[in-house]
């Protein structure tokens, strides 16, 4: 294939068809028989199969059609051409027109074994996404976790869902927390989700201190009975 531009661009609304043309050259001594296809787009050439003489070139025109549901945003593929034992491509760039929708949920929050937390973030709007992630956790006694929203390593394209883990390696041994995941992208997309944890220490101590709140409930309750048991008198006073 030749041609001037590095690449074909397009732009439309969806469900329209645009039209171009693609040139093919066939630089021997002999005419070469030329299939095209496209690749990642829908394209249709007027013919798919060419029959190219020694030293000329044909083009070859050609329609792009633009999903009828498609979201706005960048949309990438490609024109292949084979023959003579040669494959060639030109780019195809198609720029999808139309509001643009930036939003995004936070779902199934975790704390898994103490030591991180996971989460999943969708991509709920029409364009690529780049989230940042903010934690916090609240303890019995105040903020036990505050880390600031900070750009994470993911690219989301419209439609979905990534699963993701945030590390705790210094989450506390005793306590109970509510964790608050907040997720953000540009164009406005924001989501926050909860969730609870209740941390108790493992081994010998562990079970102290579970076994010493099981024994203040139980001795609680037991005075609430008392309490409320009504007085029948002192027996021994009965003449």
């Amino acid at each position: 294939m030749s041609g001037s531009r590095p690449y074909i661009y397009a732009e439309g609304a969806p469900g329209s068809v645009l039209e171009d043309t693609v040139a093919v050259s066939n630089p021997t001594a002999g005419a070469v028989r030329i299939t095209l296809r496209g690749s990642g787009a829908r394209i249709t050439f007027a013919a798919a199969s060419v029959r190219v003489p020694a030293r000329t070139r044909a083009e070859v025109p050609f329609a792009l059609t633009v999903p009828a549901g498609a979201s706005p945003g960048e949309r990438t593929g490609a024109i292949v051409a084979e023959g003579g034992g040669r494959t060639a491509r030109v780019g195809v760039h198609l720029r999808v027109s139309g509001p643009a929708l930036a939003a995004l949920t936070v779902e199934h929050v975790r704390i898994v074994a103490g030591d991180r937390i996971t989460y999943e973030v969708v991509n709920r709007g029409n364009t690529t996404l780049t989230p940042r992630l903010a934690v916090t956790a609240d303890g019995v006694l105040g903020t036990v976790l505050d880390r600031k929203a900070r750009t994470l390593p993911v690219r989301l394209p419209p439609g979905r869902r990534a699963a993701l883990s945030e590390p705790w390696r210094d989450a506390p041994a005793l306590d109970a927390v509510d964790v608050r995941v907040t997720v953000t992208a540009g164009g406005g997309a924001r989501d926050t989700a909860t969730a609870s944890a209740r941390f108790v220490p493992r081994g010998p101590l562990g079970g102290g201190l579970a076994a010493l709140a099981a024994a203040g409930w139980a001795a609680h309750r037991l005075v609430r009975r008392r309490r409320g048991r009504p007085s029948t008198g002192d027996p021994r006073s009965a003449s």
